[in-house]
């Protein structure tokens, strides 16, 4: 049976998430993928079980994986115009 995942390696696999989100170059990706870490961390978090919270963090390790890729093709096609949302008001 594998052990639950501590406190502090859940904070660090959310905060893993966040720096990578902060990767995009793209807006919307960039929030997309803050708010799924959220939500996910969210449902995740009442699970009592530790053979379902060390699935659960195992699979929050897979997809960290997943994102990290994903920014790197993302930073390769970079557009050339910023979001509507990134603009600085003059």
């Amino acid at each position: 049976m594998a052990a639950a995942p501590t406190r502090a390696e859940a904070l660090s696999l959310f905060r893993s998430f966040l720096r990578t989100a902060r990767q995009f170059s793209d807006y919307n990706i960039r929030e997309y993928t803050c708010r799924r870490a959220a939500d996910a961390f969210r449902k995740n978090r009442a699970l009592g079980d530790a053979a379902a919270a060390a699935m659960a963090f195992a699979d929050g390790k897979k997809q960290l994986e997943v994102a990290k890729r994903q920014a790197v093709v993302y930073s390769l096609y970079t557009p050339k115009a910023k979001s509507i949302m990134e603009m600085k008001l003059q």
